[in-house]
């Protein structure tokens, strides 16, 4: 695959033609991005490709690189003549103007157009929000014009979304003003990656299927307490037009040529954390190699790309890259942030605990992992051979990458090791927990074998609601578990390997349209708030050109 110098942006019709996708198939959005018709898919005469997922230890201030490492991956990929496709989630705006900044790789690992991909890029998360919150007019509008189906105002689930960080919105009252403007009730806003339409759009396979799934969401009760479905609101039709575009995947490139498919983007600790299924089936229908990645830690992200995506949409990875980085190791052994940049070969060796069970947990799914080390400048010889040490012991397959300072050239090594060490023909994965397994228990699997915890608990509100979601029907669904991403346990100050801890079950929602019950532990919240100096104040538009955004 031809690759291009890092300041030559490939017209985007010449990216899709290195894909083999039809020019009828590419919708352009000016010269460096395209949406690709839903029919591109069905219209490859190839086999599919061969899948490699990306995840990472638990995540820590001073960042793994996990985006940069797949970027990367796949532009090492193409250097040793692979044909390679990378396939990533979108960008939340509430991200990219708060602490952790935009999601488009760095140095010379990057998406182009980063900042557009970073800011608006082709509006796709505008028409998720407009949908739910269309959804929530709808359902508002009805309670307003005589309520026929008897909803419930104090009963009502469905919130609205918007594409920022705004603790303001978390809890709201709305229909204040006197009769002309609705029924006032409680309610609230959360963040877009965490929006239901979101997770229905991600895991659906292609209109049809994003139709069913939006007509089962649950919006609310009935004061009879039987279940309201939006299709009963007759808004479906209206939700899929504005949704027309958003569900076609996005193409775009790396700074070295690599095509990528850049679409959805559900948050981990909140939602399932991955791309869309239509642009991982799209991507795998015209390469060889397809590089996606699911955050936070495999433990957020891996757990749910196996037991929510792949079970539903069938796919099944080759291989699993799971990447740490030497500061991460340090924070997770113990040391404080300011003494990161000192030399500590020790305090590697205790952090490594934390990478053990990642590598633990995909080898849970009995899948073979392979660890990546995301180089930096100040990363000693000393460190790096702990790790490398510590791979040989759990007989992992262990490479250094350079991607963010080399490119291509420096993930070499790791590209030839995912080539020689993917399956080839892949046994199917084993998954945390059976679908028929009660909500209980499969709580408790996935808290016991993939976070290492004693146990769970359950608050009164979670118990009721695990009642509920049994009797209603919704006990065969599988989990999407919301907790901090910062470690294994519900508590983000437990770094390493935690032990001897149990989880709380806070509270427990249904996700009926995108398929999963949502298990809340601790005090996590689906609509962050803003840091106290974030990203924002560092953003502006000097001479038409964006700066300080990273």
């Amino acid at each position: 695959m031809r690759a291009m110098s890092q300041n030559k942006v490939r017209p985007i019709e010449e990216v899709a033609r290195s894909l083999d996708i039809r020019p009828e198939h590419v919708h352009p959005y000016g010269r460096d991005k395209a949406k690709i018709d839903l029919r591109a898919r069905g219209a490859s005469e190839r086999p599919p490709g061969k899948l490699v997922l990306v995840s990472a230890i638990t995540p820590t201030s001073a960042g793994e690189g996990k985006t940069v490492t797949s970027i990367s991956l796949g532009q090492g990929l193409a250097k040793i003549g692979e044909r390679v496709c990378v396939a990533l989630r979108e960008p939340s705006l509430g991200p990219t103007f708060g602490i952790k900044g935009g999601a488009t790789g760095g140095g010379k690992a990057l998406l182009v157009p980063a900042m557009e991909i970073n800011l608006h890029f082709t509006g796709d998360f505008h028409a998720i929000s407009a949908a739910n919150n269309l959804l929530a007019a709808a359902l508002d509008n009805h309670l307003h014009q005589g309520n026929d189906l008897g909803i419930d105002p104090r009963r009502v689930v469905w919130r609205r979304v918007i594409d920022l960080n705004d603790r303001a919105l978390r809890n709201t009252l709305i229909g204040l003003g006197g009769p002309a403007q609705s029924i006032p009730r409680e309610t609230g806003f959360d963040i877009t990656p965490a929006s239901e339409v979101m997770a229905a759009l991600c895991l659906s396979e292609d209109e049809e299927d994003l139709r069913a799934r939006l007509s089962r969401i649950v919006i609310g009760q009935t004061y009879g307490r039987e279940l309201v479905l939006a299709h009963q609101l007759q808004c479906i039709g209206a939700l899929m037009v504005i949704l027309k575009d958003a569900i076609k995947p996005n193409l775009v490139q790396t700074v070295e040529g690599v095509p990528v498919m850049v679409h959805g983007g559900p948050f981990a600790n909140i939602a399932h954390g991955c791309n869309s299924v239509i642009a991982t089936k799209t991507a795998l229908a015209h390469a060889d190699w397809v590089v996606t990645e699911a955050g936070f830690g495999f433990d957020l992200g891996g757990e749910k790309f196996f037991d929510i995506k792949c079970r539903s949409a069938g796919l099944n990875p080759v291989a699993v890259v799971v990447v740490a980085t030497i500061k991460a190791l340090k924070l997770h052994g113990g040391v404080p942030a300011k003494g990161l940049d000192a030399p500590n070969p020790g305090a590697v060796e205790k952090g490594l605990a934390n990478l053990e069970k990642h590598v633990e947990n995909v080898r849970g799914f009995d899948k073979a992992p392979i660890v990546t080390l995301n180089h930096f400048p100040g990363d000693t010889e000393d460190e790096i051979a702990v790790v490398r040490a510590a791979c040989e012991r759990m007989g992992c397959p262990f490479a250094v990458q350079k991607g963010f300072e080399e490119g291509g050239e420096g993930v070499v090594d790791l590209a030839r090791l995912v080539v020689e060490h993917a399956e080839k023909a892949p046994k199917p994965f084993r998954p945390t927990y059976e679908l028929s397994d009660s909500l209980e228990t499969k709580m408790e699997k996935v808290a016991t074998g993939i976070y290492g915890a004693d146990g769970v608990d359950y608050t009164a509100p979670a118990r009721r609601a695990l009642k509920w979601l049994k009797d209603s029907g919704y006990g065969e669904l599988p989990l999407c578990v919301a907790k901090t991403p910062a470690s294994f346990s519900d508590v983000a100050s437990n770094v390493g390997r935690p032990t001897g801890f149990r989880v709380t079950v806070s509270d427990v929602v249904l996700a009926a349209g995108a398929g999963f019950v949502v298990p809340i532990l601790g005090s996590i919240l689906r609509m962050p708030g803003l840091p106290k100096a974030g990203q924002l104040e560092r953003i502006d538009l000097v001479d038409g050109e964006v700066v300080g955004l990273r």
